[in-house]
């Protein structure tokens, strides 16, 4: 198994101590830092697999390194830590790039799957390569995806999406009409299905109701189906 390397941005000793170590359990490297300024100097001067990032840090707060690690033309995984419970502080950490998040006090076994589920998606992203086959545009009633470039129109206007919530849509989209629970939608975007974080899913969402609805009360895209879950409408035509 290939060794990989996480950056820990952690200003708990024994938080940053205790993730490491179960990281090592699974052939990682960690590399501790504390401070926020020292955290992104570090993740500049090497290469990582995968950084971890408390939102609370003295020098510099995790969503500022997030953004700056994000301007990075090398996608790296981030994973955030928050002692901090509510949906804004969630949704601030995924609107500037992190790819999914904990809320302290969280499970070591639930840190541990959900880094696995993100050197997957990583490494799932890195294999796709100039040589493979041109995967073809998706067009659906007026939303248009570019899966090669990783864009989004809707009516000729450019949407900007996440990462994660350009998977997200991308999964309806590859089967519109089709209804998913939330846990289903956990399993295939997020790569792990442990109840209790059906949240995320509804974060996400929300938050792709926002970005491509003229109307998110109304969405003309992506529907809930009451006591069921979510799906893409289907065509008109």
């Amino acid at each position: 198994m290939t060794t990989r390397k996480v950056l820990i941005v952690e200003d708990s000793p024994e938080i940053a101590e205790l993730v490491a170590m179960h990281l090592r359990d699974i052939d990682c490297e960690p590399v501790i830092v504390n401070d926020g300024r020292e955290g992104l100097a570090t993740f500049e001067d090497g290469h990582f697999d995968l950084v971890i990032l408390d939102l609370m840090l003295p020098g510099m707060d995790g969503l500022a390194i997030c953004r700056e690690i994000r301007k990075s033309t090398d996608y790296v995984p981030i994973l955030m830590l928050t002692s901090k419970s509510s949906e804004l502080d969630r949704v601030l950490g995924l609107e500037m790039g992190a790819d999914d998040y904990l809320t302290k006090p969280f499970s070591i076994a639930e840190l541990v799957a959900r880094s696995k589920a993100l050197f997957r998606r990583a490494e799932a992203l890195a294999q796709h390569s100039p040589q493979a086959p041109v995967t073809p545009p998706i067009t659906h009633d007026g939303l248009h995806i570019d899966v090669e470039k990783h864009q989004i129109t809707v009516d000729g206007k450019a949407i900007d999406l996440t990462a994660r919530e350009f998977e997200l849509l991308l999964h309806f989209a590859r089967h519109p009409g089709r209804v998913f629970n939330r846990i289903q939608l956990l399993d295939a975007v997020w790569g792990y299905s442990h109840e209790g974080y059906e949240h995320t899913v509804n974060t996400h969402i929300n938050r792709l109701r926002r970005k491509l609805e003229t109307d998110p009360a109304k969405p003309r895209f992506i529907q809930t189906v009451w006591g069921v879950g979510y799906k893409l409408a289907e065509s008109d035509g």
